[in-house]
């Protein structure tokens, strides 16, 4: 990946809202293996509480084989439990996306607990909810696109309006290294952590927890085709059009490496909006 390395402001490291919150830092820009390591152990995991709901959702033979083959990257009761997730509500999700992965979850989850489900995909137009309606609205690997596309402004200010007070936003996220601009990376499918924190931020909302549960240390963010030339995507040739992409197709050998990888390094966030 054609990486432009642009040095992010020193107020990305955030060390007074981490300090604030009693949250681990942020990465430091020269930060080792070693060190990271050590900082991503002491992320507190998150306690997991019974919910048969969610477990039946989950475990459903309902759901695709190729998606429940996906779970051991995304951890998904890990992760709807360290989101707070709770019966009866009314979630948002942004943009599902023609798989819908975890709509196949959060849309049966929320019809078997009495909630309500609702799908997104133009958040500007609709958020599909009354204002202040919204119990929890869930971004899943969409800010790069955003952006690329100069919306992660409105988009965010939408989520806030459409929450309860108290709302959670619930955010994963292609993590991309920190120090590198935003411009240099979306291209290629990461933003770095500190530029998800800092545009929910300035949108109103409060940073409470971050996890490392859908980390993977395998993935060093730089690939000929972008993050998709990963699993579940796995190109493995230049696409018509995308300047971005290695003019060559991946060999054998390349492919397996990839492969090998599995699925990208990603960030596990959770905002509220203040009540």
């Amino acid at each position: 990946m054609r990486l432009l390395a642009l040095a992010v402001t020193a107020a990305l490291a955030l060390p007074s809202i981490a300090a604030a919150q009693n949250l681990p830092s942020l990465p430091a820009l020269n930060e080792t293996a070693a060190q990271r390591t050590v900082r991503r152990a002491a992320m507190t995991p998150p306690v997991l509480q019974e919910d048969t709901a969610l477990q039946a959702a989950i475990g459903s033979d309902a759901r695709p084989a190729a998606d429940i083959a996906r779970d051991v990257y995304r951890h998904p009761f890990e992760t709807l439990t360290f989101w707070g997730l709770t019966p009866g509500s009314t979630i948002v999700e942004i943009e599902p996306g023609r798989g819908g992965w975890w709509s196949a979850i959060l849309h049966p989850y929320a019809d078997a607990t009495g909630g309500t489900y609702v799908a997104v995909s133009r958040p500007l137009e609709s958020m599909g909810v009354p204002d202040g309606a919204a119990d929890m609205v869930v971004v899943a690997r969409a800010f790069h696109n955003w952006h690329r596309a100069g919306r992660t402004a409105p988009y965010l200010a939408a989520f806030f309006k459409a929450l309860k007070p108290g709302g959670v936003l619930a955010i994963e996220q292609h993590r991309g290294a920190e120090g590198l601009n935003a411009d240099a990376t979306a291209p290629y499918g990461y933003v770095s952590e500190s530029y998800v924190i800092h545009a929910a931020q300035a949108a109103g909302f409060v940073l409470e927890a971050r996890s490392e549960l859908n980390a993977n240390p395998k993935d060093n963010h730089d690939h000929p085709y972008g993050v998709w030339t990963l699993p579940p995507t796995r190109v493995s040739a230049p696409r018509e059009g995308n300047a971005y992409d290695r003019p060559t197709p991946l060999t054998e050998a390349e492919r397996a490496a990839f492969d090998a990888v599995g699925e990208s390094d990603r960030m596990t966030l959770r905002f509220r909006k203040p009540a």
